[in-house]
């Protein structure tokens, strides 16, 4: 009997023992010490861009192609962590929009941001349903909107510009830029000369950014001297799968940013990119 006990006793010290440091544990994983983590991950063919800002929101911006969006968010989230504040759609493509209906699957989910883009492919049609089903609030993003991420870190809506919901998913694409102090980073999902052109016309030097997430993985309609000259990245992020059938990045395409001087990451060589920055200063991780 005593020595029933005693193993009772060491049995219950160490649950104690392991509730605290499971306690202690998460309180430094959710203290981000004034750092907004931006992770452009490596889900293949496709978009899919995780961040962390200081105050401890997360928003996820695409899903790829796939459920490797869900093995990658494991690597940047907390394993106890299942909930995330904000998704948003670039635009209802294949390779932004499948693994979201996983992510949906897994994560509760706050609130949804696309640009209204309406189409009726089944991929699209599921995920609508998913927002519905879970009660998630459903907000269509419209050029001029501020988005207040917390901690002093700020989500402007450059585009769509007007009611996308008849046009083409690129042209009615939604293109952000992430602001945290004197860092940005410009967020474009499949962006192409043309709308390109737009933003050049309508924002001009207000374009510049440190992080340029490259238009449309890399095509060679996309990233232009006259974007790019905006733009003036210290750094260019290819989300894009090893040896991809559309032949990207375009050599021509890296190229141009050769020309400028810009370095240019790619997931498909260097799997997830991470980025940090205090406000202040931006640094690849």
């Amino acid at each position: 009997m005593k020595n029933k006990k005693e193993k009772i006793k060491i049995i219950l010290l160490c649950i104690a023992t392991l509730s605290c440091f499971f306690v202690w544990y998460a309180v430094f994983a959710e203290d981000r010490q004034g750092i907004l983590t931006v992770s452009f991950l490596d889900v293949g063919q496709g978009d899919a861009i995780f961040i962390d800002t200081p105050n401890g929101n997360q928003i996820l911006i695409d899903g790829g192609p796939n459920k490797k969006v869900l093995q990658e968010l494991s690597r940047v989230m907390p394993f106890y962590d299942r909930s995330i504040d904000l998704v948003a759609l670039s635009h209802p493509h294949t390779d932004h929009v499948v693994g979201l209906l996983s992510v949906f699957s897994r994560y509760l989910v706050s609130g949804f941001l696309e640009s209204g883009v309406s189409v009726k492919t089944p991929d699209y049609v599921s995920l609508k349903e998913l927002v519905a089903e879970n009660n998630v609030r459903d907000v269509l993003a419209i050029r001029g909107m501020k988005i207040d991420l917390g901690g002093d870190v700020t989500m402007d809506v450059l585009l769509p510009g007007e009611d996308s919901s008849k046009t083409d998913p690129h042209e009615g694409m939604m293109v952000l830029r992430l602001v945290y102090g004197k860092n940005s980073f410009l967020l474009t999902g499949d962006l192409e000369k043309g709308i390109e052109n737009m933003l050049v016309y309508i924002e001009g030097e207000n374009l510049k950014s440190d992080v340029l997430k490259v238009g449309h993985h890399g095509t060679k309609n996309a990233s232009y001297p006259s974007f790019l000259g905006n733009v003036k990245p210290k750094y260019a992020v290819i989300s894009v799968g090893k040896k991809n059938m559309y032949g990207h990045p375009a050599p021509e395409t890296i190229k141009r940013f050769e020309y400028f001087g810009i370095p240019v990451l790619r997931t498909d060589e260097e799997g997830t990119i991470t980025f940090q920055s205090d406000g202040e200063a931006v640094v690849l991780y």
